[in-house]
């Protein structure tokens, strides 16, 4: 069973940043590749960043390529994004998953999911 608790979503201007961060309690966080997925209000839910178990693949939506960073601490059992550059569009609940595997980019692929914590970006 694998927990994950998202936190630094918030309210910020166009252009401006944020970082989220997504807390696992996992003994074996290192297993699991993971994944930052987003759903604006009356929209599905769609994929933005993966990283594998090491750090080693990283994948991004091309919406958010090049002002999105993903990244993993193995250590603190933590995965981050890095949010540069925001624009309106950007504005979503944003949730954090995981799934027993090298890598994966598919919603149905994942089997845990975190709360979600909303951003918004003020034009």
């Amino acid at each position: 069973q694998v927990q994950l608790v998202e936190s630094g979503g918030g309210l910020v201007q166009a252009g401006g940043s944020l970082r989220l961060s997504c807390a696992a309690s996992v003994r074996t966080f290192s297993r699991y590749a993971m994944g930052w997925f987003r759903q604006a209000p009356g929209k599905e839910r769609a994929f933005v960043a993966v990283i594998s178990r090491t750090g080693s693949i990283r994948n991004y939506a091309d919406s958010v390529k090049g002002r999105f960073t993903i990244s993993r601490d193995n250590v603190k059992n933590t995965v981050y994004l890095q949010m540069n550059s925001l624009k309106p569009e950007d504005t979503a609940v944003y949730y954090c998953a995981a799934v027993d595997a090298m890598i994966a980019t598919m919603i149905s692929e994942y089997h845990y999911w975190g709360q979600g914590t909303q951003v918004t970006v003020s034009s």
